[in-house]
């Protein structure tokens, strides 16, 4: 269930993580294979993180995380390494809805990503609207998903949504 994350693998990134950060714009325009551009994903950030990077996964960005090009190759790079989530302090608006389109949850919080440290496990519940840090014992208040929204992720994104059901989460069946 896309609703419920738990994670005790978390990784690290700073201020105005750009989508060329994300994946690099020389991998741009070679594939859109999710799996090929995961291999490249956050390699001028970090060069090992594609080798580091696990199934289930989260980040933690600060702020403008998503800054640059609109490009949809960045959070569908991260959707290949199967990264689960991103948490930032603020999201670049193009690189958020690009990410929610793909079928990848991007939350913003800054008091979490201020309280958080290496090794910190998250639980987030998208549909309860909380993040809960077990070794702080502290839950944090976030926004809810709309249920339109959370059926757009459990469906892997927009596309896939509208594969599956013929029509747009937003409209009635």
């Amino acid at each position: 269930m896309v609703d419920r994350i738990v994670s005790k693998n978390l990784h690290f990134f700073g201020d105005n993580i750009s989508t060329d950060l994300i994946i690099p714009g020389k991998y741009k325009f070679k594939t859109t294979d999710p799996k090929e551009l995961a291999q490249h994903a956050m390699e001028d950030a970090d060069p090992e993180f594609s080798k580091k990077a696990r199934e289930g996964d989260i980040i933690i960005g600060g702020e403008n995380f998503g800054c640059g090009s609109s490009r949809e190759q960045a959070p569908l790079a991260l959707v290949g390494l199967g990264i689960r989530a991103v948490l930032a302090k603020s999201f670049a608006r193009i690189f958020y809805r690009n990410a929610l389109n793909l079928g990848l949850p991007v939350i913003e919080n800054r008091q979490v990503v201020d309280d958080l440290v290496p090794g910190d496990t998250l639980e987030i519940d998208l549909k309860k609207g909380a993040i809960r840090n077990p070794r702080l014992n502290r839950t944090y208040p976030i926004k809810p998903l709309p249920p339109f929204l959370l059926e757009m992720l459990e469906a892997d994104g927009l596309v896939a949504y509208y594969k599956k059901y013929g029509r747009l989460p937003w409209q009635k069946a």
